[in-house]
């Protein structure tokens, strides 16, 4: 995994996670793969990863069954999209609507770029 320097990594490891989880690669009360696997394959610290995992966990995102492991939580997917649309009205509207500004674009210019994309 390649990390950026924009965001704290165990954020970043929480977002491959809770994308995961939106892709299906994790379904609700499935396992998710443990600290120690998941540090090896991203080639992290462990330390950073259960800081990951405990993030998700306040978020109730995922649960930890002691002596077993960590699995995705029964609602995970609502939980993870709720907490996804709170970061994207937070922190990137804002990004947007001051890039708007400052390339005048209106957004209905937007509205027409992003049906050109969608094609």
């Amino acid at each position: 995994m390649e990390f950026h320097s924009q965001q704290a990594i165990f954020l970043q490891i929480a977002n491959l996670l809770t994308d995961g989880i939106l892709e299906k690669k994790w379904a609700a009360e499935e396992r998710i793969p443990s600290v120690r696997e998941m540090a090896t394959s991203i080639e992290v610290n462990p330390n950073t990863v259960m800081r990951a995992y405990t993030f998700l966990q306040d978020q109730e995102i995922i649960l930890n069954k002691r002596g077993i492991g960590f699995f995705v939580a029964t609602d995970a997917t609502v939980r993870v999209i709720e907490l996804k649309r709170q970061e994207f009205i937070t922190q990137e509207i804002p990004r947007l609507a001051r890039t708007l500004k400052l390339l005048n674009l209106s957004l209905e210019d937007v509205r027409k770029l992003i049906n050109q994309t969608e094609g």
